[in-house]
């Protein structure tokens, strides 16, 4: 009898453990996974912005430069409440336009200009990528129809600024007179809209509840 319940607890303490190995590996997993597809978003905004400006002439296409860098500028600004600017490098090729997005801090008198993609991590990258996304919505002709989609916005960015890129998107949405739909974990971000749901798996099926707020 003693033999038997030495092996069943040998056997919990194997599946534990396998348990733990699991959890832990599926937390990398879906971490890579996160930062594949943050990758793949930006990469997606970096054409589209080399498209637009593809399809400019040199006037137009310095003065969408120009407006691009002060509206990511003003959404850096206003979520991280620094001194920090969002600068468009130009380079022309055989007829073909290729932008590099850079980051400029000051401190105390120090320049520093990095890729967005080497600043504060992913959450830098995060803001630009939803700046653009805002940008492109104002300064394309004719106007792209319909709402804003965002897919975990602002994933990468620190709880710390949850407020002022709530507000942000808030005043975006407004001054837009564009509704914004978001998909998010983040309770904060959900919690701002209009209109709130929540998505559970039960049994294998997702039901939806619509939040109060």
């Amino acid at each position: 009898m003693e033999d038997i319940v030495e092996k069943i607890d040998s056997f919990d303490k194997n599946v534990s453990k396998l348990r733990f190995q699991y959890d832990l590996t599926k937390k990398r997993y879906d971490s890579i996974e996160n930062e594949i597809k943050s990758k793949l978003e930006y990469k997606e905004v970096l054409n589209k912005v080399g498209v637009l400006l593809k399809k400019s002439s040199e006037f137009a296409r310095n003065e969408a430069k120009t407006q691009l860098e002060n509206m990511v500028t003003n959404f850096l600004v206003y979520v991280f409440e620094e001194n920090i600017r969002f600068e468009i490098e130009l380079s022309e090729s055989r007829d073909n336009v290729s932008a590099e997005f850079y980051v400029v801090n000051e401190y105390e008198g120090y320049t520093v200009r990095t890729k967005p993609e080497n600043s504060r991590g992913g959450g830098v990258v995060d803001i630009i990528s939803i700046a653009l996304r805002i940008a492109f919505m104002f300064l394309t002709k004719p106007p792209i129809e319909g709402p804003i989609i965002f897919d975990e916005p602002g994933k990468h960015v620190s709880n710390d600024y949850n407020f002022n890129l709530g507000e942000f998107l808030k005043k975006s949405s407004e001054a837009m007179e564009r509704q914004i739909i978001m998909v998010t974990h983040n309770q904060y971000l959900a919690n701002i809209g209009d209109n709130s749901f929540t998505v559970n798996i039960k049994n294998g099926k997702s039901l939806v509840e619509k939040t109060i707020l």
